[in-house]
């Protein structure tokens, strides 16, 4: 009894492990005033499953998707979301060039290898979340940020596969954090750089 009640516990604890290897992590996070409004930065920390990284290297581009939420709290009422946005980045690996590629709307870089373009990917700069235009209350409010891999974007086969295999499964759990008086931030200084979501 005591035998199969430790290997029930040695398959458990290998299941969490691989559980944790497929999450991403979220470190430094940054919500700044610029010139169009407040801008994100982030940096995110995962490793590529071995089948995502073949799946990729065979030609099959990935799309990571970040989630930013802005939201003030009511007791009297539901939650009053004040801003909210999505960043999509593609991934991908063009055999004739052998580069790999990462684009973000009509911005796109070129690396050499899998790690370079992976360490960008992991470092969201410069992201336009909350339009200058946008309202806030004299309060606290609570932003939360994610990232995921998007399987719907796949093509159908591995859309298949990633509903039981977890090694076609990336994502990170909602980072909470709380912004104190957002229409107090300091005005920022005029900068004719333009905007970005991704960064070298």
């Amino acid at each position: 009894m005591r035998a199969s009640a430790l290997w029930v516990g040695i398959a458990v604890f290998l299941l969490a492990v691989a559980a944790l290897a497929n999450e991403i992590g979220i470190g430094d996070i940054r919500l700044r005033p610029a010139e169009e409004g407040l801008v994100l930065d982030v940096d995110f920390a995962f490793d590529l499953t071995p089948r995502l990284a073949e799946v990729v290297s065979s030609g099959v581009p990935l799309y990571f998707r970040v989630d930013f939420e802005l939201t003030r709290r009511r007791w009297y009422w539901f939650d009053e979301t004040a801003a909210s946005s999505r960043l999509e980045l593609r991934l991908s690996y063009h055999a004739l060039s052998r580069q790999y590629r990462l684009s973000t709307g009509p911005l796109q870089q070129s690396f050499a290898s899998l790690e370079e373009a992976l360490n960008v990917l992991k470092r969201i700069r410069n992201w336009l979340v909350v339009e200058r235009t946008v309202t806030f209350a004299d309060a606290d409010y609570e932003a939360a940020v994610r990232m995921r891999l998007d399987t719907n974007l796949l093509p159908k086969p591995f859309q298949l596969s990633a509903l039981t295999s977890r090694e076609l499964q990336l994502d990170s759990p909602w980072r909470r954090f709380t912004v104190h008086s957002p229409r107090q931030l300091p005005a920022p200084v005029e900068s004719r750089e333009p905007r970005r979501g991704i960064e070298r």
